[in-house]
């Protein structure tokens, strides 16, 4: 990998020491690496980040994840129990880093000597972010935690699934990768409040609190008199009919989101409900969507899904088929935008960052690394995306 692999994007220069396991730590490091940042990841020697292990599938020995998650970052191995060893990475923080991301156990970073206050108070201009599973205050602020117990305590599974049904967890880790991105953005403020103050910030954020902030439409409308919300399929709660629809070989999904969206609908599938006054506004479709949405089930099943897709697109109502993993690579749309990016170095292939610059996606420079495959940086002096062979 060449040393200027980072040249032009936004966060080329700076460098980020990732003290972080399992997924949301982890993610928010590779959004940083991927824009740019070198990111060093922090693992135990031996086994090293437990996601290596999370699999099938596997590809060249380690999860699949785990290359999702850490890819476009270089890795130390280090025993920090160690009192010799800890003091080096230190010396490293305070010598080369502008950002220390950890999501370890409450108070475990602290009795290592590395935690915020200790970091900050020798290097003022440090930015240091603490993802935790509850929060920094509360009775639960020392637990731990997972994606599944925050989408069950903060709510999410209580508005998700099939009324009457088993509760159902989101399919992709939401809370997790949520909780990443809220790290990644506090990072980026923390780094342009530098730019402007000379000063670093002590960043925080959890998987509870991003629960929380997933379910924010739910608490405003709870808190304002709303009836308590249930799960609703594939629906919403604010916007009828907005949902998945049967047809004669499969399900379609139509979001008529305004009035006239939904008298364009109206003329697609040749029933004029909007000349009804219980369905007439939004707000009339919410209060009878017990009513309406049987009436238009019933309707979409006489027709197959394709045949379906074309009245809509001609009536300019949004619509989209309901595709596996499989059919979104597949997806001419996909192609198109260049998102699935070949690693350079291995025989894999991965998503990119959801983002452009310029027109030019960031890439996918090396893949991620074996435990304990840099820890010369220790011992040498850094130099930013030095090949990672």
């Amino acid at each position: 990998m060449e040393e200027n692999a980072t040249d032009g994007l936004p966060l080329a220069g700076v460098t980020v020491v990732e003290l972080c396991h399992s997924v949301a730590g982890p993610y928010a490091g590779s959004i940083l690496a991927d824009l740019g940042a070198d990111v060093i990841k922090v693992e135990a020697p031996g086994t090293g980040d437990y996601a290596r292990d999370w699999g099938p599938p596997f590809a060249h020995g380690t999860s699949t994840l785990f290359h999702v998650l850490n890819h476009n970052k270089r890795g130390l191995a280090l025993d920090l129990r160690d009192r010799v060893t800890c003091e080096r990475l230190l010396g490293f923080i305070l010598d080369h880093a502008d950002v220390v991301l950890q999501n370890m156990r409450p108070g475990a970073i602290d009795k290592l000597g590395l935690g915020a206050a200790a970091l900050r108070a020798r290097k003022p201009a440090l930015i240091t972010c603490d993802l935790g599973a509850y929060g920094r205050s509360g009775p639960l602020k020392d637990r731990p935690g997972y994606d599944p117990l925050m989408q069950a305590h903060g709510g999410i599974m209580s508005v998700t699934g099939i009324e009457g049904g088993e509760p159902v967890r989101v399919g992709v880790s939401i809370v997790d990768q949520g909780a990443g991105m809220w790290a990644a953005m506090g990072i980026l403020a923390a780094l342009n409040k530098r730019h402007v103050t000379g000063q670093g910030s002590h960043v925080s954020t959890s998987l509870f609190e991003t629960a929380i902030a997933w379910m924010s439409p739910h608490i405003g409308g709870y808190l304002s008199g709303g009836a308590m919300r249930r799960p609703l399929g594939s629906g919403v709660t604010e916007i009828v009919p907005h949902q998945a629809f049967p047809t004669s070989d499969g399900y379609i999904m139509v979001a008529a989101g305004n009035d006239n969206l939904f008298r364009a609908l109206c003329g697609a599938i040749g029933h004029d409900f909007a000349a009804d006054a219980r369905f007439a506004t939004n707000s009339n479709r919410v209060e009878n969507r017990r009513t309406l949405i049987p009436l238009l089930e019933d309707i979409f099943r006489v027709h197959a899904s394709a045949e379906w897709q074309s009245r809509l697109d001609a009536a300019g109502v949004p619509a989209a088929p309901i595709e596996n993993v499989a059919q979104v690579l597949a997806s001419p749309q996909t192609a198109a935008l260049g998102i699935l990016q070949q690693a350079p170095d291995l025989d894999l292939t991965l998503a990119g960052l959801p983002l452009e610059f310029d027109g030019v996606r960031p890439r996918y420079r090396h893949s991620a690394p074996a435990l304990g495959q840099h820890n010369d940086l220790l011992s040498e002096p850094i130099a930013p995306e030095k090949a990672a062979s």
